[in-house]
């Protein structure tokens, strides 16, 4: 993404723990160096769990260590990056309209002890936002304003990360609504089947990790 990256803090976020965000963000940022073979072996592996997650699998930066695959949980995998103790639940949208974007969109529940983050919820956005706007995440009847900027959003505040991974456990779609910067609006939908069981999985592998 020209001119973008996940270390930059995001213009809306209010949160205190918003340094510590930017970091977890740019951990999440798929694309960086990762070496041919290792693409390709990962790629042969992940293959047989299905289309829809190889994409969240090649996702994970690489950068000269192996991320553990934790479980493949139907639209959901849940992954740990056991050099910098950190694991999460990650997704991609479901097929319609982002796939012509120029950077692959994500939606992931991090835990991160070292950092003081479990349960942060971490989306990047098929498209940037218009300057000044914000995004909505619209699950089960209930909406939740984003903080961020760009194509990178967090959930509000911890209560809002709970909310609304307590309600990713009980509905089947979750979507992402914003003003896009090139103009019109957009919205990014997720499958949430495997999402509560991948959430528990990363949250697992990282329970007594400090």
């Amino acid at each position: 993404m020209e001119g973008h990256s996940l270390s930059k803090l995001p213009e809306g976020a209010s949160r205190p723990e918003k340094k510590a965000l930017s970091r977890f963000g740019a951990a999440l940022v798929f694309g960086g160096t990762l070496g041919f073979v290792r693409r390709m072996m990962l790629t042969r592996f992940l293959r047989a769990l299905g289309p829809a997650l190889l994409g969240v699998a090649l996702a994970l930066p690489v950068q000269g260590h192996a991320r553990d695959v934790l479980g493949i949980f139907e639209d959901w995998g849940a992954f740990r990056d056991a050099r910098q103790q950190r694991c999460f639940a990650m997704a991609q949208p479901m097929a319609g309209g982002w796939e012509a974007s120029p950077w692959r969109p994500f939606a992931a529940v991090g835990y991160w002890p070292r950092a003081g983050l479990r349960g942060q919820l971490n989306i990047r956005l098929s498209h940037q936002l218009a300057r000044n706007t914000r995004a909505v995440l619209s699950i089960g009847g209930q909406q939740f304003p984003l903080v961020g900027s760009e194509a990178d959003v967090w959930a509000a505040d911890a209560r809002a990360d709970a909310a609304i991974i307590a309600a990713m456990r009980s509905n089947r779609i979750m979507s992402i609504s914003g003003q896009a910067r090139s103009g019109g609006r957009f919205t990014d939908r997720y499958a949430l089947r495997g999402a509560a069981t991948a959430i528990d999985a990363a949250a697992l592998g990282c329970a007594r990790r400090k």
